[in-house]
């Protein structure tokens, strides 16, 4: 695929794996097996001739326009774009660095109809006046130089059911069964547009051990919330001519410190803010800078893994990180 090509070929999110979070996750919160159990559900357009959005079967296709293409031969690609706070107790706000980045997947369907989702996601901190790729960074709260390291899950995939997934195991650090709920989200129509949030919170053992990793783990427990906003247009969702569906929409993460900020278990705690989307060039989302940097460092990142394997691991950021860094020395 020429690079231009590629630009264009948008239309997948999954910020640090968070969309197959959100997926499985949600099921944990749901209290019955109506939409009405995870936000009510309403709208003309919820019942169209394609789609019946109040059932799973109809939920499975429709999320897996927005993850994807069921055209197999096409790839997907979504943005996510915005900033990274970090929230300290009794003092401000204050806004650290930049986040962008992108995911590219695509679809498989499986012998029983559901649809596996096959992604590669790249995310870098960036320079919030400048915008440039930071390699280094100042952490103004310890006054120290830190080695900025990158997000890039390759792969993290998950399978689209007409019923909710199991949660991720995390490296079977979750063992939670729950019941087997049918997928239906709580889409809202407002006038053309249907809308969609997303809300998960999770709380699962660390993958740093904060005796082994001192200065980068916030303690034996991970708190981590996220959450999702999506916005389609309500006639391309029951246009059966439509592959794949475009969207806006915003993303949110509340998170421990990340690791290579080395604040140990000081207390506080990170808030990602973002724009996400499909449908546009990625030049038109992102800076020249953030793409060549790609490009240069993450080259296969551009490319959707090829096949679907259920005995690949889908790791979170921080078990890639206790895998592939090593403990701060100093």
């Amino acid at each position: 695929m020429k690079r231009r090509d590629f630009f264009k070929n948008v239309g997948n999110v999954g910020a640090f794996g968070a969309g197959a979070m959100a997926l499985s996750m949600m099921s944990n919160q749901a209290k019955g097996d109506s939409a009405s159990s995870y936000g009510q559900s309403m709208g003309q357009s919820l019942k169209g001739p394609y789609l019946d959005l109040t059932t799973g079967p109809g939920n499975k296709v429709g999320y897996a326009r927005l993850n994807g293409d069921l055209d197999e031969s096409k790839q997907k690609i979504g943005w996510f774009k915005g900033h990274v706070m970090a929230i300290r107790p009794n003092k401000p706000i204050l806004d650290t660095v930049g986040f962008q980045g992108f995911g590219v997947s695509r679809l498989e369907k499986q012998a029983d109809g559901s649809y596996a989702k096959i992604l590669r996601e790249v995310g870098l901190y960036t320079d919030l006046r400048t915008g440039e790729v930071l390699e280094e960074w100042k952490n103004p709260m310890t006054n120290e130089d830190v080695r900025v390291v990158h997000i890039a899950n390759d792969p993290f995939n998950y399978v689209i059911k007409d019923h909710f997934p199991e949660p991720p195991k995390f490296g079977d650090r979750n063992q939670e069964e729950i019941p087997k709920i049918p997928f239906i989200l709580p889409w809202q129509q407002r006038g053309d547009r249907l809308d969609m949030e997303i809300h998960i919170n999770l709380f699962y053992p660390n993958a740093l051990d904060p005796k082994k990793w001192v200065r980068e783990s916030n303690g034996p427990m991970v708190q981590v919330s996220e959450g999702f906003a999506f916005h389609i247009d309500a006639a391309k969702m029951q246009d059966s001519s439509y592959t794949t569906l475009p969207y806006s929409g915003t993303w949110n993460r509340v998170t421990p410190w990340l690791p290579w900020m080395l604040m140990g278990q000081t207390p506080g705690h990170m808030l990602y803010n973002a724009f996400m989307g499909s449908g546009e060039d990625l030049e038109q989302v992102h800076s020249r800078q953030v793409l060549d940097y790609v490009e240069k460092h993450y080259p296969k990142y551009f490319t959707a893994p090829e096949t679907y394997d259920p005995k690949t691991p889908s790791l979170s950021s921080l078990e890639l990180y206790a895998i592939e860094q090593e403990p701060f020395k100093g």
